[in-house]
């Protein structure tokens, strides 16, 4: 018996929530980290302002935190938005795809990205490394270590590679229901 069901996809406009991966851990807490980074950010430079008019004095060092902590946010995020469908798509185009072509073209960005991605983390690694073995400090009234705010431009590479390997999964079985359901079609 030929099941009569078969898998349709949602319009593209609706789709992306649709698609949208639950939050595992590594996305939770980069998610979380990348919160904790911007309430950090914002409390430094709300004390910093508040020093200044109050008391006409300042830390001197929330222009380099705050720099530390925009890099945690930027790269912590990566995982979380792409879990959660948070980054720019060409709709247009695959507006005008099938959903199978549609999915295929996904398959190959993803593992575009991801190529991209672990080549950027492999690169972070290495810098974290070096960082670490000769002892770079920022040349700043902290001298903060270097490898201290380089850290989550690797942790963050890291986990979007992962994030985009789950999505990878995925999207190829999405495509295999896809084929599945067009091969069912064929033959009733």
């Amino acid at each position: 018996m030929v099941s009569t069901e078969h898998v349709v996809e949602p319009p593209v406009s609706g789709e992306r929530r649709a698609r949208a991966l639950p939050e595992g851990p590594v996305e939770w807490t980069c998610k979380v980290a990348s919160e904790a980074a911007l309430l950090v950010m914002l409390v430094l430079i709300a004390v910093d302002i508040a020093t200044r008019y109050f008391f006409n004095f300042s830390f001197e060092i929330s222009d380099e935190i705050g720099g530390y902590m925009l890099v945690a946010i930027a790269f912590l995020s990566l995982s979380a938005c792409q879990i959660n469908r948070s980054f720019h798509e060409v709709e247009f185009v695959q507006a005008r795809l099938s959903p199978r072509a549609r999915s295929i073209s996904r398959l190959i960005f993803g593992l575009l990205s991801l190529a991209a991605s672990a080549l950027l983390a492999w690169q972070f690694v290495r810098l974290e490394i070096s960082s670490w073995r000769f002892g770079d400090v920022a040349p700043s009234y902290l001298a903060t270590p270097q490898w201290l705010p380089r850290l989550p431009m690797a942790l963050g590479m890291i986990a979007l590679c992962f994030s985009l390997c789950r999505t990878l999964i995925a999207e190829a079985k999405r495509l295999r229901r896809l084929m599945t359901a067009g091969g069912q079609r064929n033959v009733a």
